[in-house]
């Protein structure tokens, strides 16, 4: 059993790997054997680091994926670095905050370009390289609960990840007779950086924690098991899926 989340000689593409949910993505992916790629805009120092840790290797690739121009640059860097691309996970994500009523054009676009728009495009690359090469692959995309519910005051964090898990949706159905699998994650209410302003508001905090099931809010490592098993072998009839990681939240 344990040989179908073997990732061992693949490799693995993930943005915004250098902090947060795709740290632990990229570290999870690294510990079941596959060597890393990860895009961002700041050096993933800490990241490789750990995954130096696991044996693994992993190349870095600075790129300001608010925009789609370093794309094409950014795969062809990847392949002609080790070779070819396995998995891709799309994480970079940004979130601004700002009731609907005042909510900005610049802070619409800079959130929809980074988090769907890109993806869409990322996608779209690493899967011509498996299409030309006459094999298959594995996207991830990382959605969120804002894929399934409304939210408060992130209008276009709203509209991004619901269209990420319609996307994911949409190129399951065109791109798994070709043996690509797309699927998404879409983790609860994690500890990160986006959700420092909801920890640090005590009757917020004291809302979310109220609603999970599990009674805690997700730490990043609780992710490596999802992205493994969508990386993997495992999940190779799955497609179209957003697994939610989320300590109960869309039970109740």
């Amino acid at each position: 059993m344990s040989a179908m989340f073997d990732l061992t000689g693949r490799t693995a593409l993930v943005t915004g790997a250098n902090t947060g949910l795709g740290q632990a993505i990229a570290v999870g992916l690294a510990e079941a054997g596959a060597d890393i790629v990860a895009v961002g805009r700041s050096a993933p120092t800490e990241t490789a680091a750990m995954v130096a840790g696991t044996g693994r290797a992993l190349h870095a690739i600075p790129a300001d994926l608010g925009s789609t121009a370093p794309i094409a640059d950014v795969v062809a860097q990847a392949v002609a670095a080790v070779g070819r691309i396995d998995v891709l996970v799309n994480n970079a994500g940004i979130i601004r905050r700002a009731d609907s009523l005042d909510f900005t054009e610049a802070d619409w676009d800079a959130v929809i370009d980074t988090n769907l728009k890109s993806a869409f495009f990322l996608s779209q690359a690493v899967a011509r390289t498996w299409v030309e090469a006459g094999r298959g692959g594995r996207i991830v995309n990382i959605c969120s609960m804002l894929s399934f519910q409304g939210g408060v005051r992130v209008p276009s964090y709203t509209a991004s990840k619901s269209g990420l898990a319609g996307l994911t949706r949409l190129l399951a159905c065109e791109w798994a007779a070709r043996g690509i699998n797309v699927n998404g994650i879409a983790p609860g209410y994690f500890a990160t950086n986006n959700t420092e302003a909801l920890r640090a508001d005590e009757t917020r905090n004291r809302d979310i924690l109220a609603r999970i099931p599990a009674g805690r809010w997700g730490e990043a490592e609780d992710l490596k098991g999802a992205a493994v098993f969508l990386a993997s072998d495992a999940s190779a009839y799955v497609h179209g899926t957003i697994l939610t990681v989320d300590g109960g939240w869309m039970a109740r």
